[in-house]
């Protein structure tokens, strides 16, 4: 075994032995706030309720983190992991999936220092992994040329890693709301900037889609559901967050929620829709080595499934309060 794979077996090993320790010790409960707000708020919601949308977004940041995991890794096994950081994404996606499952099963109203230390780390990764691709693809002969952004590194690929670090620190911040507060991230409502953050990820998650749907000349006419569908459930959660939360007809989005569901099912869909794909290469699924590292990527369509996820969980929040 050679030096570079003992370090990566090491780190690894201390790196679970830290968070299974961390994972072993609760968090402190939060203090009460010194000084109250001057200004009248509505009270926060229920504990059980901010605990609830918290669990929800643990869950969908999950899913984001296991489509990252399983998607690097068959990607970066194809390039033969030429650059060592090419581990890192496997690393860092596997430590957020590890995180997302504690959170969603944990039920106690505070946040958990452990996995907000992984998420923010998760959303690190991404921007950094943003930057190798657009390294790689401007480094070729042509720059932005198409036949780079069909072939070279996926210029969106690292931001679902992104966006899991994100809707998992999110979830941490609605879990640690008090009953005094309405739930809050960076100072924004909650719900609204998580709806937001959503529908930006359902707008470039559908254009990586239809570029590489492009590259493929759109053969079958199904390729068209993910360009068409993610944009129009960005846009109906974009006005979901704009809406007036004092407006109680509306709170409920009948439509947004089930165009979310609508989305989180075609990610299910499209697992087998690729999984056709790769059965119609030579060799079927007889010559699967091959045909999964050529065909079209298997684990990519659940990423719009955690955003659909992540999309409800807002839409719950507003729902319960209609402040956040």
């Amino acid at each position: 075994m050679s030096n570079d794979t003992d370090w990566l077996v090491g780190a690894g090993l201390a790196l679970s032995a830290i968070a299974a320790t961390a994972m072993l010790q609760p968090s402190p409960p939060r203090r009460p706030d010194r000084n109250p707000p001057s200004l009248p708020q509505r009270a926060g919601p229920h504990p059980r309720a901010s605990v609830r949308a918290a669990r929800r977004l643990n869950r969908a940041a999950g899913i984001l983190a296991a489509s990252v995991l399983a998607d690097s890794s068959v990607e970066h096994y194809r390039g033969s992991f030429k650059n060592r950081a090419m581990v890192t994404p496997l690393a860092v996606s596997a430590l957020t999936l590890a995180m997302s499952a504690h959170g969603t099963a944990d039920r106690r109203p505070w946040a958990h220092r452990l996995r907000d230390g992984s998420y923010l780390l998760a959303a690190a990764t991404g921007l950094v992994g943003t930057g190798f691709h657009v390294y790689n693809v401007t480094k070729k002969v042509g720059c932005f040329s198409w036949q780079n952004l069909f072939y070279g590194a996926p210029l969106g690929a690292p931001m679902a890693i992104l966006l899991s670090g994100l809707l998992g620190f999110c979830s941490e911040r609605v879990r640690d709301t008090s009953r005094a507060k309405r739930p809050h991230v960076f100072g924004l409502p909650a719900a609204r900037t998580i709806a937001a953050v959503t529908a930006a990820g359902l707008l470039g998650t559908s254009g990586e889609a239809g570029l590489l749907h492009f590259r493929g000349a759109f053969h079958d006419p199904v390729m068209a559901v993910p360009v068409t569908l993610p944009p129009l459930g960005a846009a109906l959660l974009f006005n979901a967050a704009a809406r007036d939360p004092d407006d109680d007809q509306n709170r409920r989005h009948p439509l947004t929620r089930a165009w979310m569901w609508l989305l989180a099912a075609m990610g299910f869909i499209g697992v087998g829709f690729h999984a056709y794909g790769v059965s119609r290469n030579m060799g079927g699924w007889r010559n699967w080595s091959q045909n999964i590292l050529a065909g079209p990527p298997l684990p990519a369509p659940p990423s719009f499934t955690g955003l659909a996820l992540a999309g409800l969980a807002a839409l719950g929040l507003m729902r319960e309060h209609p402040d956040a």
